[in-house]
């Protein structure tokens, strides 16, 4: 099995030449989940022209397995649960409740350190193109996705380099079109689609969401 992508930034400028038919368009906007969304949808936002801005959503892992999902949440108040996974697993109500608030606290702390706890981005009207560095479960992506919609946007694309065919298949009703140039059908993790796939820091996401604003002001 051959390795795709170099890195999010090479897995990110693929994907923006995929929809470099958008830049046509002015009302649209970039919601890169984060941390490891940002670097690849910084350069979607750069092709485009378009604002890049975060959109908070976090996994619930199992307790004990911290990288299996059970669910997701995103702010304001969207929660997503895997009810089949819960109950094959036999976590508790009240293990759920704990791993709830626990990611709900990181999820606030996120929103105070890249956004300074600004409002939500205007999205009504607009097209939104939501991305990620890649889908297993795709239960963030949910997640992302109910928050969204209340909201109104004119069309939601989700635009991510690799992803599992069967969480795809969930999320095709969901939204307008969907961008992913690889769909293996062993997936795995995420990791094992990237050469590099180091962990993105808080100051990496603070650094691109300012350089993308930047960018905005001098066009």
């Amino acid at each position: 099995m051959g390795l795709k992508f170099l890195d999010r930034c090479r897995a990110g400028q693929l994907l923006a030449q995929q929809l470099s038919h958008l830049r046509k368009f002015e009302q649209g906007i970039i919601l890169a989940l984060p941390r490891g969304g940002v670097p690849v949808g910084y350069e979607i936002a750069y092709v485009l022209n378009w604002p890049l801005d975060v959109w908070l959503v976090r996994k619930l892992g199992v307790p004990g397995q911290p990288e299996l999902a059970m669910g997701a949440i995103a702010l304001p108040q969207a929660r997503v649960l895997n009810k089949g996974l819960i109950a094959k697993l036999e976590v508790s109500e009240a293990q759920v409740e704990a791993v709830v608030q626990a990611e709900l606290q990181e999820l606030h702390r996120r929103n105070q350190r890249y956004r300074q706890e600004k409002p939500l981005p205007v999205v009504e009207g607009k097209l939104v193109i939501l991305v990620d560095d890649g889908l297993a479960t795709g239960a963030t992506m949910q997640a992302a996705i109910s928050a969204l919609r209340p909201y109104h946007p004119s069309s939601i694309t989700i635009a991510v380099p690799v992803a599992a065919p069967s969480s795809l298949k969930q999320l095709e009703p969901q939204v307008n079109d969907i961008v992913c140039p690889l769909t293996p059908k062993f997936m795995g993790s995420i990791s094992q689609w990237y050469a590099h796939f180091e962990p993105v820091a808080d100051e990496e996401v603070v650094a691109l969401l300012t350089q993308a604003q930047s960018l905005q002001v001098k066009r």
